[in-house]
C-alpha cells in the first residue's frame, strides 16, 4: 500500500451492488453469453496474521463458478522483506486455484522494496527479479491455465503487462503500482527509512517514464483491439489507487496533488479512450483495502457514464469480489462482494 496518507473513506458491502451502465444490444457477430470472474488482492499481510485465512479464500473461489481470477497486487505487506521466497511462495499460492489465476504486480513487491524494513533492496533489481520469476511463461497461474498476450519478452521488460479476451470482453493487466507509480519527487527521495540514494531515485524516474509510456501504448492498443472485435466491454486491472478523490472531499482534489502525479498521464488517457469507446470500461484496483464501486471520472458535471471503478478488499479483510458479465443485460457488469464466512 502507498505510504501517502489518503483521505479516509466510508465503504460498504451490500449483498449485491449493480452499477447502472449504458444500454447496448449485443453485436450480431457475438452470441449472448454470461460468465463471471473473481478479483482480489492486497493479501496476505504477515503483520495482520492473514496467513490462515488465505486457504479459506482460495477454497471459496475454487468452489464458485468463476471462469478465472485476477489478483491486483501486493503479495505481502509493506513492512516485510522483499526476499526471493516471497515470489515463489506467491506463485505456489496462485497455483492452488483450479481455474486460471492472473497476477498483476503491486508496490509492496517491488517499488517499496527500498525501505529499510523491506530489506533495503534496489527497486529495479526487485522488479527484474519479479519479471523473471512471475512472468517467465506465456500462461497464467492456476491448475488450469490460459495463454496471455504479453507486451514484452517473457521474463523481461513489460512482460507483466498482459491481455486476453473472454467472450465479448477484453481484459488487461498493467504494472501501475502504489507509491506514485515509482515516480520519485525530490522531497520523497532520501529518508532515514529508505536505503536508496539520489542515483537510485534518478534511475527510478527513468524507469517510471519508460514504463508509463509502455503502459499508455498498451492501453491504446487494447482499446483498439476491443473496437476491432466489437467488444461489449474492457476491464483494466492495476494495483494503485490513482487517487480518485470524488466525492469524499469537496475542497481538496487529491488527483491534483504532488505525490499522485505519477498517475496523471494514465488517468487522462483512460478517460479519453473511454470517451471514444461505445462499450463499458471497468478499472479494477486495490491499494486502499476498501470495497468500493463508483464512477469517479471526471466530476459530477462531466460524468463518464460507461466508466466504473472497482476497488477490491484487502488485508485484514480477506474476501473477494465476484464480477458477473451478461452480454444481453442492461448492465453488462454486476459486482458482488463475496464474504468468506470463516474469515
Amino acid at each position: 500500500m502507498s505510504i501517502i496518507n489518503k483521505t479516509a473513506v466510508i465503504s460498504f458491502a451490500a449483498l449485491t451492488i449493480v452499477v447502472c451502465l449504458n444500454i447496448h444490444t449485443a453485436p450480431e457477430n457475438h452470441p449472448a453469453e454470461t460468465f463471471s470472474f473473481a478479483v482480489w488482492g492486497d493479501m496476505p499481510y504477515e503483520k495482520n496474521a492473514d496467513g490462515p485465512k488465505i486457504q479459506a479464500l482460495i477454497d471459496d473461489i475454487n468452489a464458485s463458478n468463476v471462469e478465472f481470477s485476477v489478483f491486483d497486487g501486493d503479495i505481502k505487506d509493506g513492512s516485510s522483506t522483499c526476499n526471493d521466497g516471497q515470489y515463489t511462495t506467491a506463485a505456489d499460492r496462485f497455483n492452488q486455484f483450479k481455474k486460471p489465476m492472473v497476477y498483476v504486480p503491486g508496490d509492496n513487491e517491488w517499488s517499496d522494496c527500498h525501505r529499510i524494513n523491506n530489506g533495503g533492496y534496489n527497486n529495479l533489481e526487485r522488479l527484474n527479479h519479479l519479471r523473471q520469476v512471475m512472468f517467465n511463461s506465456p500462461d497464467s497461474f492456476g491448475q488450469k491455465t490460459m495463454t496471455l498476450e504479453h507486451q514484452g519478452k517473457l521474463g523481461g521488460e513489460y512482460a507483466e503487462n498482459v491481455r486476453w479476451t473472454h467472450s465479448n470482453v477484453v481484459f488487461v493487466g498493467l504494472n501501475i503500482p502504489g507509491s506514485n507509480n515509482n515516480k520519485v519527487n525530490a522531497v520523497d527521495c532520501l529518508s532515514a527509512k529508505s536505503a536508496r540514494t539520489q542515483a537510485d531515485c534518478d534511475a527510478d524516474n527513468i524507469e517510471y517514464q519508460a514504463r508509463d509510456e509502455a503502459n499508455i501504448k498498451f492501453v491504446k492498443e487494447s482499446f483498439q483491439t476491443a473496437k476491432s472485435i466489437n467488444a461489449r466491454g474492457l476491464v483494466i486491472t492495476i494495483q494503485a489507487d490513482p487517487s480518485f478523490d470524488l466525492p469524499e472531499t469537496e475542497s481538496v482534489n487529491e488527483r491534483t496533488l504532488l505525490g499522485f502525479d505519477g498517475y496523471t498521464h494514465f488517468v487522462n488517457v483512460l478517460a479519453e479512450e473511454t470517451g471514444h469507446f461505445v462499450g463499458e470500461v471497468v478499472l479494477v484496483h486495490g491499494d486502499v483495502h476498501f470495497f468500493k464501486v463508483d464512477k469517479p471520472l471526471l466530476d459530477q458535471a462531466h460524468l463518464i457514464k460507461n466508466f466504473t471503478r472497482v476497488e477490491t478488499f484487502g488485508s485484514p479483510n480477506v474476501h473477494w469480489i465476484k464480477v458477473s458479465v451478461n452480454t444481453e443485460g442492461r448492465n453488462l457488469f454486476t459486482f458482488e462482494p463475496m464474504m468468506v464466512q470463516s474469515n
